[in-house]
């Protein structure tokens, strides 16, 4: 079962892919978007083409783990994702992501300016890996 991980943004949106076996996330890219109907229009397209199954879109939480506008937009965003698709939208709990994918990019020495252009990416595969471990432990 192929999974479709997303950390979606304004500007770039991070998607990673899992391997067919659902055990690995991989094909890591951004789509680089300002305007959010081409955004749902390429997310939409490329479900199809690499036949995704299920897609897992990052939620992002207050450290509080209460939501705000940002909370919101990314629901929204899953709501239209499902309605284009048919396929089931898992919002994905990703306190952390982004800080974590930019140690994990300082740490294979990126430099700092570079790490904008990857970050994204970075992130919607360790939402996607992070989701894969859950669904993996739970059996």
């Amino acid at each position: 079962m192929k999974i479709m991980g997303i950390d979606y943004g304004d500007a770039r949106t991070g998607v990673s892919i899992s391997d067919p076996t659902g055990f690995l996330a991989g094909s890591p890219q951004v789509i680089p978007s300002w305007n959010t109907e081409k955004l749902l229009e390429e997310l939409t397209e490329l479900c199809r083409r690499e036949r995704i199954e299920e897609i897992v879109l990052g939620l992002p939480k207050n450290m509080n783990a209460s939501e705000g506008e940002r909370a919101e937009k990314c629901k929204a965003i899953g709501a239209e994702l499902e309605k284009r698709t048919g396929l089931p939208v898992v919002m994905w709990d990703e306190r952390r992501t982004t800080v974590e994918a930019h140690a994990i990019l300082h740490a294979t020495g990126k430099k700092q300016k570079k790490h904008k252009k990857n970050v994204d990416a970075v992130a919607a595969s360790l939402i996607l890996q992070g989701y894969l471990d859950y669904k993996r432990m739970r059996g």
